[in-house]
Parts: structure tokens; C-alpha cells; sequence
């Protein structure tokens, strides 16, 4: 049988381990739930990506992020996040995909792919970065397109379309195009996002000027096919564009099929759920929020800076909560 937990933690990321970090701060013992790897999210970022944050402000539990630069790349990420969690001698299980989530009279019930788990306390803090946002069209889930950049060598000499204006797509263009790959951007709007960093800024808008980069505004991606998409603009216009490989980089949403089975109730547009703005708790008592599964579609409202606040407010709840029982 398994053992019982004071509280599971879903979600192996920065987020997750801040939680857990913070109860044993708390002298809480907490199981981790991840279904990937340990910060599964950071493994699959691109290979050179640079956080937009400073590392003191994705430092978690009060350990300093020593690096190289002002701010960190994904292998000094990867490494730091580990070694917080084996300083704090955090537990895991691995490759365990959460269910569903049940409130029980007593404790919770976690269904997992592994088996049931339980425990007094829930921490959710799957994140959003598993689930791409989809286009619904014909051709997106082909043998050429991929929801996920990680390195440009795979397209040397290539045409590759990247569809999506956000940091990702920026900075999965200027790398192909330094690699000697044909690259061309297809966004819905007149222009890339606002929201993008402010270093890449000027970079990208001088290689579109310079017509390295192809940008092409105010245009759908309607069907991908083996050698080209099919592209259709606001007043209507088809046009097919040669590409070797397509990027959709449009971004990413919260689970919520699991939000759902874990007894809360997302709104439908926004897939935001209600909770506690000062201990992060939700309506279902006992079930907390941590780090971007708050934000429903709007991604890139929270960050690792604002996870391991609600982190904090969580162990701090919950030890309350404890200490009060015993």
C-alpha cells in the first residue's frame, strides 16, 4: 500500500519544487508527482535559451542562483533546480501522470498512471508548457511540424515557416536564420507581439527590414502539407508558401481536462478558476494553485518570480493548518 502524504505536489517544475522546498522549510514532508522529468518543461526548451528574468529572480526557497551572466540559460536552470531539490532531499515520483484529483471526507485521492496516492493536501502546479495551443487544421500534427523548437541544425539549408509572433517564434527565427535556413513568420496580427523581450526587439526588426527574415502579417495558416502551407489572408487571399518544416509556436495552455477532474471549474474562454488571492487555495478546500495554472490562458501573466511567492503563501497556509490538527 501506498504511503499516505501530508501533501502531494503535481507538477515537477520550478513551481512545484518551491512548494515542496517551502514546506520542508516547514518541517512538511511532501511528495512530488511529475510526468515527466524533473522540471520537465525546462528540458524542452530550446538548447541556448536565455530566461527573459535575472537568476535572483527565479531563485527559490532563499538558495542563490550562481551564474555566469545576469540572467540564466536552460543547462544552468537545469542544474539549479536539481540541486535545490536534492539539498532539500525532496521526494519524487517520476513518470507518474495525474488522473484525477477526489475529495475525499478526510484526505484526497490521487489517481495517477502508477497507482493511487493520498494525502491531506494537494499542490497543483502542473504549469501549462504539455499542452500546445492548436490551430485545429489539416496537417498540424504532420511528420513536418512540431509545437516544440529546439535547435536549428536539423534545418540548415532549408525552408521552414514558424507560425506565431511571441518570444518563442522570435527567437526561433533569428537562430535559423543564423544557421543558413530560409525562414519566413506568419502571424494573425499586423505585426509580432508587444510582449516581446526587449533584446530581441531590435535584432528581429532589423532582419526583417534587411529581408533575411520574411515576416508576413494579418494572415491564417489554413492546411500544412508535406512541402508547403496553405496560408489565407484577412481579405480573403489563398496562397500556398514553400516549406521543408513548419514551427507552431502559438503558445501553450493550462490542463484543463485535469482542472476539471480535480472538482474545480474553469471558465470556458479564459480557463481561469477561483481561488484565494492571499493563501492560493481554491474552492475545493485543501487544493491549491501555484505558478502559471493560475493564469489560465494568459500565460504570460505569472512567472517562476511569482510561483515561488504563492509558494511561500502556501506553506505558510498549510503549516498552519497543521499545526492546528496536531
Amino acid at each position: 500500500m501506498e504511503k499516505h502524504w501530508e501533501v502531494i505536489v503535481i507538477g515537477g517544475g520550478p513551481c512545484g519544487i518551491a512548494a515542496a522546498a517551502e514546506l520542508k522549510k516547514r518541517n512538511i514532508e511532501s511528495l512530488i508527482i511529475e510526468k515527466g522529468s524533473v522540471t520537465e518543461s525546462i528540458r524542452r526548451y530550446p538548447k541556448r535559451m536565455r530566461f527573459f528574468s535575472t537568476a535572483d529572480n527565479i531563485e527559490i526557497a532563499s538558495i542563490p542562483f550562481a551564474t555566469s551572466n545576469v540572467k540564466a540559460n536552460r543547462n544552468e536552470a537545469l542544474q539549479y533546480y536539481r540541486k535545490v531539490a536534492l539539498y532539500f532531499k525532496l521526494q519524487f515520483s517520476l513518470g507518474t501522470e495525474a488522473l484525477q484529483i477526489k475529495k475525499g471526507v478526510d484526505n484526497f485521492s490521487i489517481e495517477t498512471t502508477k497507482g493511487t496516492f493520498t494525502a491531506n493536501k494537494v499542490v497543483l502546479a502542473t504549469g501549462y508548457f504539455d499542452l500546445p495551443r492548436k490551430l485545429g487544421i489539416p496537417g498540424e500534427d504532420g511528420p513536418n511540424t512540431n509545437h516544440y523548437y529546439e535547435e536549428p541544425y536539423a534545418h540548415s539549408f532549408q525552408k521552414v515557416v514558424i507560425v506565431g509572433g511571441g518570444n518563442s517564434a522570435i527567437e526561433a527565427a533569428l537562430e535559423l536564420y543564423r544557421h543558413d535556413v530560409d525562414v519566413t513568420m506568419v502571424v494573425r496580427g499586423d505585426d509580432i507581439k508587444q510582449t516581446a523581450k526587449y533584446w530581441l526587439v531590435p535584432d528581429i526588426r532589423n532582419r526583417i527590414k534587411e529581408g533575411k527574415i520574411k515576416l508576413i502579417t494579418n494572415t491564417a495558416v489554413t492546411a500544412i502539407s508535406e512541402d508547403h502551407i496553405h496560408i489565407q489572408s484577412v481579405d480573403g487571399r489563398d496562397e500556398k508558401l514553400p516549406a521543408d518544416f513548419v514551427y507552431l509556436l502559438v503558445g501553450y495552455l493550462p490542463n484543463e481536462a485535469l482542472l476539471k477532474k480535480c472538482g474545480l471549474k474553469p471558465d470556458p474562454e479564459t480557463l481561469l478558476v477561483n481561488f484565494d488571492q492571499k493563501t492560493f487555495e481554491s474552492d475545493v478546500e485543501g487544493l491549491y494553485l501555484c505558478g502559471t495554472v493560475l493564469a489560465g490562458v494568459r500565460t504570460e501573466k505569472v512567472f517562476i518570480e511569482n510561483g515561488r511567492d504563492h509558494a511561500i503563501a502556501i506553506a505558510n497556509s498549510i503549516s498552519e493548518s497543521v499545526v492546528v490538527k496536531s
